[in-house]
């Protein structure tokens, strides 16, 4: 049976295309080639492409490494680590409930 493609939202479309160019433009800036920014994220150069592209199906940790690699700030860390926000968070997530369970409706049983 053939796959149904997956369908994204109109932002996810154009964060992604943004976010490939974005990495295009720092990568010819810095005046690296296809090949050499590939090389140096250990993927294909077809795989560049499609991410460059803005192609969902690439995994997000190629993404942020590859511009990383290119030198496309992904967060507004003004640290050399984003482990300062990474515990902030893990602070925040603590506060709340480990899971969320939908509430049980009860049952009208007064017939």
């Amino acid at each position: 049976m053939p796959r149904t493609p997956r369908t994204y939202s109109r932002v996810t479309e154009e964060a992604l295309s943004l976010l490939g160019k974005q990495i295009r433009l720092a990568r010819k800036l810095r005046r690296m080639t296809e090949i050499e920014l590939a090389e140096r994220a250990g993927i294909a150069r077809s795989t560049l492409q499609r991410l460059e592209r803005g192609d969902p199906s690439v995994e997000i940790g190629l993404v942020f490494e590859a511009a990383r690699l290119a030198g496309v700030h992904l967060f507004d860390a003004e640290e050399p680590s984003l482990a300062p926000q990474i515990e902030r968070l893990d602070d925040k997530l603590a506060l709340l409930p480990k899971s969320i369970r939908v509430k049980q409706r009860s049952v009208k049983d007064d017939f």
